[in-house]
């Protein structure tokens, strides 16, 4: 499946709430932490290619992900597979099995929104809020003007490239994207 997306920056949780709800958006998925853990191998081959490899813990719930390199869209794409697993811990350890090792670790909060065809979610992160818009590029530039922006306040970067973009903006060494006291 190819993934197609794209992220708005919102000043707030309540700001970007708003804008979705105003919008049409109907609240599908509540608020909840997530945890992601991206693996690799040790010499980083996944991230040389620019594919990613996931655990992310959703609750009860694991679901290990593949994405593959970017392809060329107006619009974040890239494929992307994945698949429930039954246990978060014995999936790392497989991975770790396999020669991956965790290099980083982000926790969000989101909440997932319908409108239309596409998936809007409101990610609350360390480093600020982001609205994903998830679908085809027509969709996604459709919602954004619903929301009030334009295809240039497009965010085409991943959640790790954000982080280490902040860290390096504030003089920070960039470790994992976690809540709580910052260094």
């Amino acid at each position: 499946m190819i993934e197609q997306e794209v992220k708005l920056e919102f000043e707030s949780a309540e700001a970007a709430r708003r804008a979705v709800t105003d919008a049409g958006g109907r609240l599908d998925v509540t608020r909840r932490l997530l945890d992601d853990r991206l693996f690799d191998t040790v010499d980083e081959h996944l991230r040389r290619s620019h594919s990613a490899l996931r655990i992310r813990r959703d609750q009860a719930r694991a679901i290990l992900t593949f994405k593959g390199p970017l392809q060329s869209s107006p619009v974040k794409s890239r494929e992307e597979i994945e698949t429930e697993i039954g246990d978060a811990a014995v999936g790392e350890a497989i991975l770790a099995s396999l020669g991956f090792r965790q290099w980083f670790r982000a926790e969000k909060y989101r909440e997932e929104y319908a409108l239309g065809t596409s998936r809007i979610a409101v990610d609350e992160t360390p480093i600020g809020v982001f609205v994903e818009i998830e679908g085809d590029p027509e969709d996604i530039e459709r919602v954004t003007r619903q929301l009030g922006r334009r295809p240039e306040d497009y965010r085409l970067e991943s959640y790790p490239r954000l982080y280490i973009a902040w860290c390096e903006a504030r003089g920070i060494t960039p470790r994992d994207m976690l809540f709580g006291p910052r260094p």
